[in-house]
């Protein structure tokens, strides 16, 4: 079942067309990704999708209801991150939970809220003394504070020291265990591969891919490569026989037909499979094939 279904939107500023004529569907209780570059139209596409912006043309319904008609009863269903968020210095985390509650009709309990952000020792203690990781583990549970069936999570890890994001890893795992869908974007691969069931890859605000991210991989049909220590063999022959490249101070050669090219690699050079590693297609390349750009270009 669709509980996000974008139709057809498009949003101007001034003579930049940020996002152009946006489809896609997320499916309930699914974790559903927007990668892009930098300018891409992602957090424009999610913020209309918030409400926060008004789309110039298309329609958005969100558990059947269309915003522009029902933003009051969807407001109640959504939860949403921002992408930077400002904090009261001198307020406890316990004091922002409670704040927040106050501003919905049936909030989620406080120390819920806080064993469900790891957060409960931390309760009495002034938002300005949190570490990065703690201030978006608070910041994620002020978006649940009214228990909401959807999540929108812009970049929530941006920033964030390695275990730091793994906790937040975490929390968005739980949601999901808990039946909520969540709308995430993220200039992380790993991350993207790790949380997402389904992506929507974006480029110049247009929409170039939607499906999982093991399909989309699948579908480019991109060639494996197999990666060989230098040491193990003369780049003078590998140059008689192979088409290759430098990277890392090891030897890439890329194919479509593994099988066939490993033979002809140990016939032509006789060199031991102990020194040669396979590297199969990543989102990373997948996202560089259909965009011809880095993540954060």
């Amino acid at each position: 079942m669709a509980v996000i279904e974008v139709i057809q939107i498009i949003k101007r500023f001034k003579q930049i067309l940020a996002v152009n004529e946006v489809s896609f569907e997320v499916q309930q209780g699914e974790v559903f990704g927007l990668l892009g570059p930098n300018g891409a139209g992602k957090t424009t596409t999610l913020e209309i999708i918030e409400m926060l912006q008004k789309a110039d043309s298309g329609e958005v319904f969100i558990s059947g209801m269309n915003i522009k008609t029902h933003a009051k009863e969807i407001k109640q269903k959504i939860g949403v991150q921002f992408q930077s968020t400002s904090l009261y210095d001198k307020i406890t985390v316990r004091e922002c939970l409670q704040l927040f509650a106050h501003y919905y009709p049936n909030p989620v309990d406080v120390d819920t809220l806080l064993t469900w952000v790891n957060l409960e020792e931390k309760a009495r203690t002034y938002t300005k003394h949190l570490s990065g990781g703690q201030k978006q583990r608070l910041v994620l549970a002020l978006a649940l504070v009214n228990d909401p069936e959807i999540v929108f999570l812009d970049e929530p890890t941006t920033g964030l020291d390695p275990q730091a994001r793994r906790n937040i890893w975490d929390i968005v795992q739980k949601l999901k265990n808990q039946g909520k869908t969540v709308v995430l974007t993220t200039h992380y691969m790993d991350e993207a591969e790790r949380l997402c069931d389904r992506l929507a890859i974006m480029d110049s605000g247009k929409i170039v891919s939607t499906g999982s991210p093991q399909y989309l991989i699948q579908q480019a049909q991109l060639p494996t490569a197999l990666i060989i220590e230098k040491s193990a063999l003369d780049s003078n022959v590998l140059e008689k026989n192979f088409s290759f490249t430098q990277k890392d101070g090891k030897y890439m050669l890329k194919t479509h037909d593994i099988n066939t090219t490993l033979q002809n690699l140990i016939s032509e050079t006789h060199i031991n499979l102990n020194d040669i590693s396979i590297q199969k297609p990543t989102l990373e390349d997948l996202f560089i094939h259909l965009t011809g750009k880095t993540l954060r270009d």
